[in-house]
Protein backbone atom coordinates (compact mmCIF):
# COMPACT_ATOMS: atom_id res chain seq x y z
CA UNK A 1 0.00 0.00 0.00
CA UNK A 2 2.60 2.04 1.07
CA UNK A 3 4.29 1.83 -2.31
CA UNK A 4 1.35 2.15 -4.01
CA UNK A 5 0.61 5.55 -2.75
CA UNK A 6 3.83 6.73 -3.27
CA UNK A 7 3.89 5.72 -6.53
CA UNK A 8 0.52 7.79 -6.84
CA UNK A 9 2.13 10.60 -6.12
CA UNK A 10 5.01 10.65 -8.00
CA UNK A 11 3.08 10.06 -11.29
CA UNK A 12 0.49 13.19 -9.99
CA UNK A 13 3.92 15.29 -9.48
CA UNK A 14 4.97 14.50 -12.90
CA UNK A 15 2.30 15.45 -14.63
CA UNK A 16 1.83 18.51 -13.42
CA UNK A 17 5.53 19.40 -14.18
CA UNK A 18 4.92 18.17 -17.53
CA UNK A 19 1.75 20.07 -17.68
CA UNK A 20 3.72 23.22 -16.73
CA UNK A 21 5.45 26.00 -18.58
CA UNK A 22 8.80 26.15 -18.38
CA UNK A 23 10.00 28.47 -15.27
CA UNK A 24 12.79 31.24 -15.26
CA UNK A 25 15.54 30.38 -13.75
CA UNK A 26 16.62 33.60 -11.57
CA UNK A 27 19.84 35.02 -13.01
CA UNK A 28 21.84 38.24 -12.71
CA UNK A 29 20.22 41.08 -13.50
CA UNK A 30 23.96 42.04 -15.47
CA UNK A 31 27.08 39.50 -16.35
CA UNK A 32 30.01 41.23 -13.95
CA UNK A 33 32.88 40.91 -16.08
CA UNK A 34 37.08 42.16 -15.09
CA UNK A 35 39.55 40.42 -12.69
CA UNK A 36 38.10 41.20 -9.50
CA UNK A 37 39.29 39.93 -6.04
CA UNK A 38 36.78 37.18 -5.21
CA UNK A 39 35.31 38.91 -2.25
CA UNK A 40 34.86 42.20 -4.28
CA UNK A 41 33.20 40.24 -6.68
CA UNK A 42 30.68 38.47 -4.84
CA UNK A 43 30.30 42.23 -2.83
CA UNK A 44 29.41 43.50 -6.47
CA UNK A 45 27.46 40.24 -7.61
CA UNK A 46 25.17 40.58 -4.50
CA UNK A 47 24.13 44.32 -4.78
CA UNK A 48 23.48 43.72 -8.83
CA UNK A 49 21.18 41.62 -7.79
CA UNK A 50 18.92 39.00 -9.59
CA UNK A 51 15.97 39.27 -12.58
CA UNK A 52 12.89 38.08 -12.07
CA UNK A 53 12.52 37.55 -16.51
CA UNK A 54 14.30 37.17 -18.71
CA UNK A 55 15.47 40.25 -21.28
CA UNK A 56 13.21 41.18 -23.96
CA UNK A 57 14.19 44.02 -26.13
CA UNK A 58 17.83 45.95 -26.31
CA UNK A 59 15.83 48.74 -24.33
CA UNK A 60 15.59 46.62 -20.94
CA UNK A 61 19.11 45.47 -21.51
CA UNK A 62 20.66 48.71 -21.87
CA UNK A 63 18.62 49.90 -18.50
CA UNK A 64 19.74 47.02 -16.72
CA UNK A 65 23.49 47.52 -17.27
CA UNK A 66 23.07 50.70 -16.35
CA UNK A 67 21.69 49.87 -13.27
CA UNK A 68 23.95 47.28 -12.67
CA UNK A 69 27.16 49.88 -13.38
CA UNK A 70 25.61 52.37 -10.80
CA UNK A 71 25.29 49.88 -8.80
CA UNK A 72 28.48 48.27 -9.17
CA UNK A 73 30.43 51.93 -8.66
CA UNK A 74 28.88 52.42 -5.39
CA UNK A 75 30.23 48.79 -3.63
CA UNK A 76 33.40 49.95 -5.45
CA UNK A 77 33.43 53.48 -3.68
CA UNK A 78 32.17 51.82 -0.46
CA UNK A 79 35.34 49.71 -0.53
CA UNK A 80 37.83 52.32 -1.50
CA UNK A 81 37.92 51.88 -5.41
CA UNK A 82 37.52 55.37 -5.81
CA UNK A 83 39.76 55.46 -9.32
CA UNK A 84 37.88 52.18 -10.87
CA UNK A 85 36.58 51.97 -14.51
CA UNK A 86 32.95 51.13 -14.77
CA UNK A 87 31.56 50.30 -18.26
CA UNK A 88 28.14 48.97 -18.95
CA UNK A 89 27.95 46.85 -21.74
CA UNK A 90 24.97 45.70 -24.14
CA UNK A 91 25.36 42.82 -26.64
CA UNK A 92 24.23 41.61 -30.35
CA UNK A 93 20.90 40.98 -31.14
CA UNK A 94 17.35 42.12 -30.51
CA UNK A 95 17.50 40.48 -27.07
CA UNK A 96 21.01 40.80 -25.88
CA UNK A 97 22.77 40.27 -22.78
CA UNK A 98 23.54 42.82 -20.12
CA UNK A 99 27.25 43.30 -18.55
CA UNK A 100 29.31 45.40 -16.44
CA UNK A 101 32.81 45.50 -17.17
CA UNK A 102 35.10 46.04 -13.84
CA UNK A 103 38.69 47.63 -13.97
CA UNK A 104 38.93 47.88 -10.15
CA UNK A 105 42.40 49.93 -9.95
CA UNK A 106 44.23 50.86 -7.19
CA UNK A 107 42.32 50.71 -3.59
CA UNK A 108 42.94 53.72 -1.71
CA UNK A 109 43.84 53.53 2.13
CA UNK A 110 43.10 55.75 4.74
CA UNK A 111 45.25 58.43 6.14
CA UNK A 112 45.40 59.73 9.68
CA UNK A 113 41.90 60.94 10.73
CA UNK A 114 40.94 63.85 12.44
CA UNK A 115 38.85 65.28 15.09
CA UNK A 116 37.27 69.15 15.01
CA UNK A 117 35.18 69.58 17.63
CA UNK A 118 32.64 72.21 17.15
CA UNK A 119 31.77 74.69 20.18
CA UNK A 120 33.73 74.06 23.44
CA UNK A 121 35.53 70.60 23.65
CA UNK A 122 35.04 68.13 26.90
CA UNK A 123 37.86 67.67 28.91
CA UNK A 124 41.30 66.32 27.78
CA UNK A 125 40.22 62.40 28.93
CA UNK A 126 37.13 62.61 27.01
CA UNK A 127 39.19 64.29 24.13
CA UNK A 128 41.74 61.21 24.39
CA UNK A 129 38.83 58.24 24.66
CA UNK A 130 37.37 60.13 21.32
CA UNK A 131 40.76 59.92 19.24
CA UNK A 132 41.13 56.34 20.53
CA UNK A 133 37.86 55.05 19.43
CA UNK A 134 38.47 56.37 16.03
CA UNK A 135 40.67 53.22 15.75
CA UNK A 136 41.54 53.78 12.02
CA UNK A 137 44.86 52.46 10.96
CA UNK A 138 46.39 54.66 8.49
CA UNK A 139 47.39 52.50 5.49
CA UNK A 140 44.17 49.91 5.64
CA UNK A 141 41.75 50.05 3.14
CA UNK A 142 39.75 53.14 2.84
CA UNK A 143 36.34 51.44 3.32
CA UNK A 144 33.55 53.85 3.63
CA UNK A 145 31.79 51.28 6.22
CA UNK A 146 34.68 51.45 8.45
CA UNK A 147 34.95 55.50 8.36
CA UNK A 148 31.24 55.66 9.08
CA UNK A 149 31.68 53.39 12.56
CA UNK A 150 34.50 55.27 13.79
CA UNK A 151 32.32 58.31 13.84
CA UNK A 152 29.86 56.53 15.79
CA UNK A 153 32.19 54.96 18.35
CA UNK A 154 33.93 58.54 19.03
CA UNK A 155 30.48 60.11 19.52
CA UNK A 156 29.73 57.28 22.01
CA UNK A 157 32.97 57.31 23.94
CA UNK A 158 32.42 61.28 24.78
CA UNK A 159 28.85 60.42 25.69
CA UNK A 160 30.45 58.01 28.13
CA UNK A 161 32.28 60.83 29.73
CA UNK A 162 29.49 62.18 30.99
CA UNK A 163 28.53 64.32 27.66
CA UNK A 164 24.91 63.47 27.10
CA UNK A 165 23.91 65.15 24.60
CA UNK A 166 27.20 64.65 22.60
CA UNK A 167 26.70 64.22 18.66
CA UNK A 168 28.19 64.46 15.45
CA UNK A 169 27.97 67.21 12.57
CA UNK A 170 28.84 66.37 8.50
CA UNK A 171 32.05 64.96 8.60
CA UNK A 172 34.61 65.84 5.69
CA UNK A 173 36.35 63.26 4.02
CA UNK A 174 39.06 63.79 1.46
CA UNK A 175 39.48 61.47 -1.42
CA UNK A 176 43.14 62.70 -2.60
CA UNK A 177 43.68 60.87 -6.32
CA UNK A 178 47.16 62.06 -5.90
CA UNK A 179 48.11 60.13 -2.80
CA UNK A 180 45.41 57.33 -3.47
CA UNK A 181 44.41 58.06 0.12
CA UNK A 182 41.26 58.95 1.93
CA UNK A 183 41.60 61.25 4.83
CA UNK A 184 37.98 61.90 6.94
CA UNK A 185 37.92 64.81 9.31
CA UNK A 186 35.17 64.69 11.91
CA UNK A 187 33.09 67.35 13.57
CA UNK A 188 31.84 66.46 16.83
CA UNK A 189 29.44 69.07 19.14
CA UNK A 190 30.51 67.07 23.08
CA UNK A 191 27.91 69.48 24.13
CA UNK A 192 28.28 70.41 28.50
CA UNK A 193 28.82 67.98 30.81
CA UNK A 194 25.96 66.16 32.39
CA UNK A 195 24.91 64.37 36.14
CA UNK A 196 22.26 62.70 36.99
CA UNK A 197 19.05 63.06 38.98
CA UNK A 198 16.77 60.22 40.61
CA UNK A 199 14.31 58.87 38.15
CA UNK A 200 11.04 60.77 37.27
CA UNK A 201 8.22 58.23 36.75
CA UNK A 202 5.43 59.47 34.09
CA UNK A 203 3.18 56.60 33.83
CA UNK A 204 0.00 56.47 35.89
CA UNK A 205 -0.06 52.81 36.67
CA UNK A 206 0.85 50.19 39.43
CA UNK A 207 4.13 50.33 40.06
CA UNK A 208 5.58 52.53 42.63
CA UNK A 209 7.83 55.29 42.20
CA UNK A 210 9.93 54.19 45.50
CA UNK A 211 10.74 50.66 44.11
CA UNK A 212 11.80 52.43 40.69
CA UNK A 213 14.26 54.48 42.53
CA UNK A 214 15.94 51.66 44.40
CA UNK A 215 16.52 49.82 40.59
CA UNK A 216 18.92 52.79 39.20
CA UNK A 217 22.56 51.79 39.18
CA UNK A 218 23.82 55.11 39.86
CA UNK A 219 23.91 57.68 42.42
CA UNK A 220 22.47 61.47 42.66
CA UNK A 221 25.38 63.34 40.95
CA UNK A 222 27.24 60.59 38.89
CA UNK A 223 27.89 61.35 36.15
CA UNK A 224 25.91 60.58 32.87
CA UNK A 225 26.81 57.19 31.44
CA UNK A 226 24.20 55.43 28.96
CA UNK A 227 25.21 52.15 30.27
CA UNK A 228 23.55 53.36 33.33
CA UNK A 229 20.48 54.19 31.38
CA UNK A 230 20.34 50.88 29.34
CA UNK A 231 20.79 49.33 32.39
CA UNK A 232 17.89 50.31 34.23
CA UNK A 233 15.74 49.37 31.18
CA UNK A 234 16.83 45.82 31.16
CA UNK A 235 16.56 45.38 34.72
CA UNK A 236 12.73 46.75 34.32
CA UNK A 237 12.58 44.47 31.00
CA UNK A 238 13.55 41.67 32.77
CA UNK A 239 10.67 41.75 34.94
CA UNK A 240 8.70 40.44 32.53
CA UNK A 241 5.14 42.20 33.81
CA UNK A 242 5.47 45.22 31.29
CA UNK A 243 4.45 45.14 28.12
CA UNK A 244 7.00 48.26 26.73
CA UNK A 245 9.56 50.24 29.12
CA UNK A 246 11.08 53.50 27.53
CA UNK A 247 13.96 55.33 29.84
CA UNK A 248 15.88 58.18 29.21
CA UNK A 249 17.46 61.58 29.52
CA UNK A 250 15.42 63.92 30.55
CA UNK A 251 16.02 67.79 28.31
CA UNK A 252 18.46 69.99 29.78
CA UNK A 253 15.74 72.36 30.23
CA UNK A 254 14.21 70.34 32.99
CA UNK A 255 17.62 70.39 34.93
CA UNK A 256 16.94 70.68 38.82
CA UNK A 257 18.63 74.04 41.14
CA UNK A 258 21.49 71.70 41.83
CA UNK A 259 21.88 71.27 37.57
CA UNK A 260 21.56 67.47 38.14
CA UNK A 261 19.26 65.99 35.22
CA UNK A 262 16.82 63.48 36.16
CA UNK A 263 16.05 60.17 34.26
CA UNK A 264 12.67 59.72 32.92
CA UNK A 265 10.97 56.30 32.84
CA UNK A 266 7.51 55.60 31.33
CA UNK A 267 5.98 52.12 31.68
CA UNK A 268 3.25 50.33 29.94
CA UNK A 269 2.50 47.58 32.37
CA UNK A 270 0.30 43.98 31.64
CA UNK A 271 -3.65 44.25 32.11
CA UNK A 272 -3.72 42.97 35.94
CA UNK A 273 -4.66 39.75 35.50
CA UNK A 274 -4.17 36.29 33.00
CA UNK A 275 -5.25 33.23 32.47
CA UNK A 276 -3.42 30.64 31.21
CA UNK A 277 -4.03 26.81 30.11
CA UNK A 278 -1.53 24.09 28.72
CA UNK A 279 -2.04 20.34 27.63
CA UNK A 280 0.16 17.62 27.31
CA UNK A 281 0.41 13.98 26.31
CA UNK A 282 2.89 11.55 26.68
CA UNK A 283 3.37 7.36 26.30
CA UNK A 284 4.31 7.22 30.34
CA UNK A 285 2.40 10.05 31.55
CA UNK A 286 -0.38 10.07 29.47
CA UNK A 287 -2.88 13.16 28.82
CA UNK A 288 -2.36 16.42 31.45
CA UNK A 289 -3.23 19.62 31.68
CA UNK A 290 -2.58 22.68 33.45
CA UNK A 291 -4.63 26.04 34.63
CA UNK A 292 -2.45 28.95 35.90
CA UNK A 293 -4.25 32.32 36.97
CA UNK A 294 -1.56 35.02 37.67
CA UNK A 295 -2.37 38.30 39.14
CA UNK A 296 0.61 41.08 38.33
CA UNK A 297 1.68 43.94 40.54
CA UNK A 298 -0.64 43.36 43.47
CA UNK A 299 2.61 45.08 45.42
CA UNK A 300 3.69 47.66 43.26
CA UNK A 301 6.85 46.33 42.65
CA UNK A 302 6.89 44.47 39.37
CA UNK A 303 5.12 41.04 41.45
CA UNK A 304 4.04 38.08 40.36
CA UNK A 305 1.42 35.83 42.08
CA UNK A 306 -0.05 32.77 40.64
CA UNK A 307 -2.56 30.41 41.41
CA UNK A 308 -2.02 27.14 39.43
CA UNK A 309 -3.40 23.45 39.05
CA UNK A 310 -1.86 20.50 37.11
CA UNK A 311 -3.14 17.50 36.68
CA UNK A 312 -1.88 14.05 35.15
CA UNK A 313 -1.55 10.31 35.77
CA UNK A 314 2.12 10.70 37.14
CA UNK A 315 2.03 14.13 39.29
CA UNK A 316 -1.04 16.68 40.10
CA UNK A 317 -0.78 19.67 42.59
CA UNK A 318 -2.35 22.75 43.45
CA UNK A 319 -0.85 26.43 44.72
CA UNK A 320 0.36 29.50 44.87
CA UNK A 321 3.64 30.86 44.03
CA UNK A 322 4.93 34.75 44.85
CA UNK A 323 8.04 36.17 43.04
CA UNK A 324 9.17 39.25 43.95
CA UNK A 325 11.87 40.59 41.43
CA UNK A 326 15.03 42.88 42.55
CA UNK A 327 14.43 42.12 46.07
CA UNK A 328 16.07 44.63 48.20
CA UNK A 329 18.67 44.80 45.33
CA UNK A 330 18.69 44.93 41.74
CA UNK A 331 18.91 41.24 40.23
CA UNK A 332 18.14 39.39 42.98
CA UNK A 333 14.31 37.46 42.89
CA UNK A 334 12.72 36.06 45.97
CA UNK A 335 10.67 33.69 45.01
CA UNK A 336 8.03 31.07 47.17
CA UNK A 337 5.76 28.76 46.25
CA UNK A 338 3.68 26.24 48.67
CA UNK A 339 1.97 23.55 47.12
CA UNK A 340 -0.45 20.07 47.75
CA UNK A 341 0.56 17.53 45.48
CA UNK A 342 -0.18 13.98 44.97
CA UNK A 343 2.33 11.52 42.40
CA UNK A 344 1.44 8.34 41.48
CA UNK A 345 4.62 6.53 40.11
CA UNK A 346 5.45 2.88 39.12
CA UNK A 347 8.16 3.23 42.05
CA UNK A 348 6.01 4.96 45.01
CA UNK A 349 2.77 7.28 45.36
CA UNK A 350 3.18 10.23 47.59
CA UNK A 351 0.83 13.07 48.89
CA UNK A 352 1.69 16.09 50.53
CA UNK A 353 2.55 19.36 51.34
CA UNK A 354 5.27 21.69 50.92
CA UNK A 355 7.11 24.96 50.04
CA UNK A 356 10.07 26.69 49.68
CA UNK A 357 11.69 30.23 49.28
CA UNK A 358 14.22 30.46 47.22
CA UNK A 359 16.61 33.93 46.76
CA UNK A 360 17.93 33.77 43.23
CA UNK A 361 20.95 35.81 42.22
CA UNK A 362 21.39 36.43 38.45
CA UNK A 363 24.89 37.09 37.02
CA UNK A 364 24.05 36.88 32.76
CA UNK A 365 20.88 36.81 31.23
CA UNK A 366 21.35 32.53 31.85
CA UNK A 367 23.50 32.06 34.79
CA UNK A 368 22.28 32.61 38.47
CA UNK A 369 23.19 31.34 41.82
CA UNK A 370 19.64 30.16 44.13
CA UNK A 371 20.02 29.69 47.83
CA UNK A 372 16.70 28.41 49.27
CA UNK A 373 14.84 26.43 52.27
CA UNK A 374 12.62 23.70 51.67
CA UNK A 375 10.12 22.09 53.98
CA UNK A 376 7.68 19.37 53.01
CA UNK A 377 5.54 17.31 54.79
CA UNK A 378 4.25 13.78 52.59
CA UNK A 379 2.92 10.20 53.19
CA UNK A 380 4.43 7.78 51.10
CA UNK A 381 3.47 4.35 49.70
CA UNK A 382 6.20 2.11 48.55
CA UNK A 383 7.87 -1.37 48.71
CA UNK A 384 10.81 -2.05 51.31
CA UNK A 385 13.78 -3.40 49.37
CA UNK A 386 14.33 -6.77 50.52
CA UNK A 387 10.79 -7.65 52.46
CA UNK A 388 8.87 -6.30 49.67
CA UNK A 389 6.42 -5.80 52.18
CA UNK A 390 4.02 -2.32 51.84
CA UNK A 391 6.42 0.26 53.72
CA UNK A 392 3.82 3.72 54.42
CA UNK A 393 5.57 6.39 55.41
CA UNK A 394 4.69 10.07 57.12
CA UNK A 395 7.75 12.11 56.29
CA UNK A 396 8.71 16.23 57.22
CA UNK A 397 11.55 17.04 55.69
CA UNK A 398 13.53 20.13 55.96
CA UNK A 399 16.47 21.43 53.71
CA UNK A 400 19.06 23.68 51.89
CA UNK A 401 19.66 24.36 48.52
CA UNK A 402 22.42 25.97 46.87
CA UNK A 403 22.65 26.04 42.96
CA UNK A 404 24.52 27.85 41.10
CA UNK A 405 23.98 27.39 36.89
CA UNK A 406 26.49 29.13 34.79
CA UNK A 407 25.46 29.71 30.89
CA UNK A 408 27.88 30.44 27.83
CA UNK A 409 26.25 29.02 25.02
CA UNK A 410 24.87 31.10 22.67
CA UNK A 411 21.21 30.23 22.89
CA UNK A 412 19.00 29.36 25.45
CA UNK A 413 16.86 27.19 23.52
CA UNK A 414 18.90 26.08 20.64
CA UNK A 415 22.64 26.35 21.62
CA UNK A 416 25.32 25.84 18.96
CA UNK A 417 28.43 26.66 20.30
CA UNK A 418 29.91 27.06 24.01
CA UNK A 419 28.48 25.12 27.43
CA UNK A 420 27.03 25.16 30.41
CA UNK A 421 27.79 23.96 33.82
CA UNK A 422 26.08 23.55 37.18
CA UNK A 423 26.07 22.39 40.50
CA UNK A 424 23.45 21.85 43.31
CA UNK A 425 24.05 20.71 46.51
CA UNK A 426 20.78 19.80 49.23
CA UNK A 427 21.46 19.21 52.89
CA UNK A 428 18.50 17.47 54.13
CA UNK A 429 17.14 16.50 57.17
CA UNK A 430 14.37 13.66 57.53
CA UNK A 431 11.98 13.15 60.19
CA UNK A 432 9.70 10.82 61.27
CA UNK A 433 10.60 7.53 63.20
CA UNK A 434 13.66 8.52 63.70
CA UNK A 435 15.75 11.45 62.02
CA UNK A 436 18.27 11.06 59.00
CA UNK A 437 20.51 13.42 57.72
CA UNK A 438 21.79 13.20 53.85
CA UNK A 439 23.39 15.30 51.56
CA UNK A 440 22.62 15.09 48.10
CA UNK A 441 24.98 16.36 45.33
CA UNK A 442 24.78 16.76 42.08
CA UNK A 443 26.76 18.15 38.69
CA UNK A 444 25.81 18.39 34.85
CA UNK A 445 27.64 19.77 32.17
CA UNK A 446 26.83 20.02 28.52
CA UNK A 447 28.99 21.26 25.25
CA UNK A 448 28.26 22.12 22.08
CA UNK A 449 30.75 21.95 18.83
CA UNK A 450 29.26 23.77 15.37
CA UNK A 451 31.01 21.91 12.67
CA UNK A 452 30.80 24.38 10.37
CA UNK A 453 31.07 28.18 10.14
CA UNK A 454 27.16 29.13 10.45
CA UNK A 455 26.11 25.87 13.03
CA UNK A 456 24.13 24.20 11.13
CA UNK A 457 25.90 20.89 11.90
CA UNK A 458 26.30 20.38 15.81
CA UNK A 459 27.56 17.81 17.86
CA UNK A 460 26.20 18.63 21.38
CA UNK A 461 27.20 16.04 24.54
CA UNK A 462 25.74 16.03 27.70
CA UNK A 463 26.65 14.56 31.37
CA UNK A 464 24.96 14.26 34.61
CA UNK A 465 26.40 12.67 37.99
CA UNK A 466 24.92 12.61 41.24
CA UNK A 467 25.18 11.28 44.89
CA UNK A 468 23.08 10.55 48.13
CA UNK A 469 25.79 11.07 50.80
CA UNK A 470 24.69 9.16 54.21
CA UNK A 471 21.98 6.67 54.78
CA UNK A 472 20.74 3.62 53.00
CA UNK A 473 18.40 3.49 50.24
CA UNK A 474 15.68 1.81 52.88
CA UNK A 475 16.44 5.11 55.12
CA UNK A 476 16.06 7.43 52.21
CA UNK A 477 12.33 7.70 51.06
CA UNK A 478 11.90 6.69 47.23
CA UNK A 479 10.64 10.18 46.29
CA UNK A 480 14.13 11.71 46.92
CA UNK A 481 16.07 8.92 45.86
CA UNK A 482 17.72 9.16 42.05
CA UNK A 483 15.17 7.54 39.30
CA UNK A 484 16.45 7.12 35.51
CA UNK A 485 14.64 7.34 31.80
CA UNK A 486 12.09 9.41 30.14
CA UNK A 487 12.92 12.19 28.14
CA UNK A 488 14.98 14.50 29.66
CA UNK A 489 17.54 11.21 31.09
CA UNK A 490 17.84 8.06 29.20
CA UNK A 491 15.75 8.86 26.25
CA UNK A 492 14.24 5.05 24.61
CA UNK A 493 12.99 3.95 28.30
CA UNK A 494 9.91 4.89 30.33
CA UNK A 495 9.97 6.92 33.58
CA UNK A 496 12.21 5.12 36.48
CA UNK A 497 12.87 2.52 34.16
CA UNK A 498 16.54 2.54 34.01
CA UNK A 499 18.22 1.35 37.52
CA UNK A 500 18.04 -1.80 40.25
CA UNK A 501 14.64 -2.98 40.59
CA UNK A 502 12.98 -5.07 43.14
CA UNK A 503 12.30 -8.82 42.60
CA UNK A 504 9.13 -8.07 41.60
CA UNK A 505 9.97 -5.39 38.70
CA UNK A 506 9.64 -2.47 40.96
CA UNK A 507 12.01 0.29 40.07
CA UNK A 508 13.67 0.68 43.15
CA UNK A 509 15.91 3.86 42.92
CA UNK A 510 19.30 4.57 44.33
CA UNK A 511 21.76 7.41 45.89
CA UNK A 512 24.15 7.20 43.07
CA UNK A 513 23.10 8.48 39.07
CA UNK A 514 25.17 8.84 36.08
CA UNK A 515 24.13 9.90 32.69
CA UNK A 516 25.29 10.89 29.50
CA UNK A 517 24.05 11.81 25.83
CA UNK A 518 25.59 12.70 22.84
CA UNK A 519 23.39 14.50 19.94
CA UNK A 520 24.47 14.76 16.12
CA UNK A 521 22.00 17.76 14.91
CA UNK A 522 21.93 19.25 11.45
CA UNK A 523 19.90 21.81 10.19
CA UNK A 524 18.05 21.02 6.75
CA UNK A 525 16.38 24.38 6.23
CA UNK A 526 15.55 27.06 8.10
CA UNK A 527 12.56 25.62 9.35
CA UNK A 528 13.22 21.82 9.70
CA UNK A 529 15.87 20.26 11.22
CA UNK A 530 16.86 16.22 12.40
CA UNK A 531 18.58 14.61 15.31
CA UNK A 532 20.26 11.67 15.73
CA UNK A 533 21.10 10.73 19.35
CA UNK A 534 22.58 7.97 21.95
CA UNK A 535 21.94 8.25 26.06
CA UNK A 536 23.25 5.87 28.43
CA UNK A 537 22.36 6.23 32.39
CA UNK A 538 22.94 4.00 35.56
CA UNK A 539 21.38 3.78 38.97
CA UNK A 540 23.29 2.67 41.74
CA UNK A 541 22.58 1.61 45.49
CA UNK A 542 25.62 2.72 46.99
CA UNK A 543 27.03 5.81 47.66
CA UNK A 544 29.81 5.45 44.54
CA UNK A 545 27.67 4.27 40.67
CA UNK A 546 28.41 0.75 40.22
CA UNK A 547 27.66 1.10 36.33
CA UNK A 548 25.86 -2.13 36.93
CA UNK A 549 21.92 -1.62 36.29
CA UNK A 550 22.22 0.73 33.52
CA UNK A 551 20.51 1.22 30.39
CA UNK A 552 21.54 2.82 26.75
CA UNK A 553 18.53 3.55 24.58
CA UNK A 554 19.27 5.44 20.82
CA UNK A 555 17.21 7.49 18.41
CA UNK A 556 16.36 9.59 15.63
CA UNK A 557 14.19 13.28 16.40
CA UNK A 558 12.92 16.32 14.58
CA UNK A 559 12.61 19.91 14.70
CA UNK A 560 10.47 22.61 13.65
CA UNK A 561 11.76 25.99 14.18
CA UNK A 562 8.87 28.33 16.23
CA UNK A 563 11.01 30.98 15.68
CA UNK A 564 11.79 31.64 19.19
CA UNK A 565 13.10 27.98 19.79
CA UNK A 566 12.64 24.41 18.42
CA UNK A 567 9.52 21.97 18.87
CA UNK A 568 11.46 18.16 19.24
CA UNK A 569 9.75 15.53 18.97
CA UNK A 570 11.81 12.36 19.40
CA UNK A 571 11.55 8.80 18.89
CA UNK A 572 13.67 6.18 20.65
CA UNK A 573 14.12 2.70 21.48
CA UNK A 574 16.30 0.86 24.08
CA UNK A 575 19.88 -0.75 22.65
CA UNK A 576 20.92 -2.68 25.81
CA UNK A 577 19.19 -2.75 29.28
CA UNK A 578 15.63 -3.00 28.71
CA UNK A 579 13.61 -5.12 31.42
CA UNK A 580 10.11 -5.21 29.63
CA UNK A 581 8.24 -2.07 28.78
CA UNK A 582 7.61 -0.94 25.42
CA UNK A 583 10.27 -1.11 22.90
CA UNK A 584 9.26 2.53 21.49
CA UNK A 585 9.31 5.56 23.06
CA UNK A 586 8.17 9.25 21.89
CA UNK A 587 8.90 12.78 23.03
CA UNK A 588 7.35 15.90 22.31
CA UNK A 589 8.94 19.34 23.73
CA UNK A 590 9.75 22.47 23.55
CA UNK A 591 13.87 22.99 22.51
CA UNK A 592 16.79 20.83 22.72
CA UNK A 593 16.90 18.00 24.88
CA UNK A 594 19.84 19.77 26.65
Amino acid sequence: MARLLYAAAAAVVAALCAGAPEAWAAQPRAAVLGDLPPDLRALIVRAIGEADRPIENRFEARRRADGAADDATAVLRSEGYYAAVVQPQVGEGDAPAASVRITPGPRFVLAAPAIEWVGPPPDQTAVQDAEQSLALKPGAPGRAADVVAAEGRAVAAVQKRGYADAKADPRQVVVDYATRTVQPTYRIAAGVLSRLDGIKLTTNGRTSAAWIQHLAPWKPGDLYDPNDVAELQRRLLDTGVYDSVTVGLAPDKDLTPQGLRPVVVSLSEHKRRSISLGASYGTNEGPGGDVTWTHYNVLGRADTLSLFARGSRIDSRVGVDLSLPHWRKADRTLASEIAAYNQTTDAYDATGIGGHVNLIRRYSRTSFLTLGVLVDYSQTKELKPGTLTSLGRDVGTFGLLGDLTLDRSNDPLNPTRGYRIGGRIEPTLLAGKGTVPYLKVQAQGSVYWPLDRLGETVIAARLHAGSIINGTVSDIPAPQRFFAGGGGSVRGFAYQAVGPRLPDNTPQGGLSLVEGSLELRHQLTHDWGVVAFVDAGAVGDRTVPQFKDGGVGAGLGVRYNLGFGPIRVDVATPVSGRRGGAPIQIYVSIGQAF
